[in-house]
């Protein structure tokens, strides 16, 4: 980033507003847990978001001259070997994301075309829908890949305006939720019977204790993304005011944001009558939801049943428009930039010549195909197992959330390592006292272990085991893989780790 100009508060709060507010977060929150999400979003802020912020603000600041993101930061703390490990978990969230978003991609493209979304109809020479999309999902990251690899990353700069399509969509919602609000005279379709509301989920799935507590892995997924804000207090006016000051407004407008939105699609949206039925998945929940809101729309302002159905249709449409857009740039950027790091920020001895090995264009080709090709292959053995759509989507959720939980456990359980180096420079530092720094951090990671136990314990008491295990499989199988390329590498190159790797 160029130094000539600083990122003030206002740039920094929109930057990460950009990464970590997510519009589909809501509606995933309200379809599982209704108004009792709330009070998880909130508690996850102020248990995970805002401490685990200033601990990577910290880390960002003391290695600012670093150019391997979260890598450096852990090899600076616990050493090279359970930094690799890390940083590969890291990096296997980003792929899972891929994986999970692969198969979405094409929900808002059908709603965009159909209105709604009609993938569940799908079919190709006799396969069943779930192995239709699994396919599509396979051909999407493969040609995704192949355009990126020649250097068009231009179209990286449809992700801004993705993020413009989908800010206006959420001023949409808000906009149309209060008119229904005032036109129906502040009556709302989820009722709130007292404090109940709040604390209990009209979902039959999220009615046991254990189910409830696994929500926290939903929660903290959606305040997910921080650590990519780390790498850029270099490049602030003041960092050790500015960071700070965005971080805590950031997070206090965040959760506002959060759970304001939750709280609004109870204006529209009766749970039961609307998101009881098998219809609804989490890859469709937000176009049914704004497709919905359309329709209620549209008999509170008096207009006929048909007109009604065309306006739930368009913001349906504009929906789909919307996340298509975001999802399209954010893929061209993911599927090479969290490589990229990675792969140019640690040791090249780590890695076999041909991964590190930059083509024309500026990028590690090999290794995005590697990349790609693992990706297609889980989404193939997913879609292929033998599953219902709704499964299907339930246990790309549940990956997505493990895996991008899971590095957090490096980051936040490194961080007293890094506290207790004696010779680094800290522009920014919030936690001075050794004893409170454990005490939050051993909060943190209480929080983190319990949401992501949960997650993974839940589907087997149930006896659900293909989720369980596809929930589980991300971390273990991709820390695995780094636990025995970091050995190959060691064996390979006589690497040995030393104290100087921690120093």
């Amino acid at each position: 980033m160029g130094k000539q100009k600083k990122i003030g508060v206002s740039s920094l709060i929109l930057m990460i507003f950009s990464a970590i507010y997510g519009f589909a977060n809501t509606t995933v929150a309200y379809d599982q847990m209704g108004y009792a999400s709330i009070i998880w979003y909130i508690l996850a802020a102020l248990l995970f978001f805002l401490p685990s912020a200033l601990m990577l603000a910290e880390y960002g600041s003391a290695f600012k001259e670093a150019k391997g993101g979260i890598y450096s930061w852990l090899a600076g703390s616990i050493g090279e070997k359970w930094a690799f490990i890390g940083t590969f978990i890291w990096l296997s969230s980003w792929i899972i994301w891929m994986l999970s978003t692969s198969t979405k991609v094409w929900i808002p493209l059908s709603t965009l075309i159909s209105g709604s979304d009609q993938t569940q109809t799908w079919s190709f020479l006799g396969l069943s829908s779930t192995q239709t999309v699994g396919l599509l999902g396979i051909f999407w990251i493969l040609a995704v890949t192949f355009f990126a690899t020649r250097g068009m990353n231009s179209i990286a700069k449809i992700s801004s305006l993705g993020g413009f399509f989908v800010m206006f969509l959420t001023g949409v919602f808000f906009v149309a939720s209060i008119v229904i609000w005032f036109l129906n005279g502040g009556q709302l379709a989820e009722p709130i019977h007292g404090i109940h509301s709040f604390v209990s989920s009209p979902n039959p799935g999220f009615s046991s204790p254990l189910a409830l507590l696994s929500f926290i892995t939903y929660a903290v997924f959606a305040y997910a993304g921080m650590e990519s804000m780390g790498g850029i207090t270099d490049s602030m006016d003041k960092p050790e005011k500015t960071f700070p000051k965005g971080l805590i407004i950031s997070t206090i407008a965040i959760t506002i944001m959060y759970s304001l939105s939750i709280f609004m699609w109870g204006i529209s949206t009766n749970w039961h009558q609307v998101l009881g039925g098998d219809e609804v998945n989490l890859g469709n929940i937000s176009y049914v939801l704004m497709n919905n809101l359309g329709l209620v729309l549209g008999k509170a302002m008096h207009l006929s049943a048909s007109t009604a159905a065309t306006m739930g249709q368009l913001l349906a449409r504009f929906t789909g428009l919307s996340m298509f857009m975001a999802y399209l740039g954010s893929f061209f950027v993911l599927v090479y930039s969290p490589l990229k790091s990675f792969i140019m920020g640690s040791s090249p001895k780590l890695w076999p010549k041909k991964m590190t090995k930059l083509n024309k264009a500026g990028l590690p080709a090999f290794s995005m195909w590697l990349q790609a090709i693992v990706v297609a292959v889980f989404i193939f053995l997913v879609a292929f197992g033998g599953s219902a759509a709704n499964k299907f989507y339930l246990i790309l959720t549940d990956m997505a959330n493990v895996s991008t939980s899971f590095p957090y456990l490096f980051l936040i359980g490194a961080f007293p390592f890094f506290k207790q180096r004696q010779d680094l420079d800290r522009p920014f530092e919030v936690f001075t006292s050794r004893l409170w720094t454990n005490v939050i951090v051993t909060l943190v990671l209480i929080v983190l272990v319990g949401g992501i136990g949960f997650t993974c314990l839940e589907p087997m008491l149930e006896h659900d085991y293909m989720t369980a295990f596809w929930t589980i499989i991300g971390p273990i199988f991709f820390g695995a893989v780094a636990w025995i390329f970091y050995h190959n590498a060691q064996k390979r190159n006589d690497i040995t780790e030393t104290a100087s790797d921690e120093n």
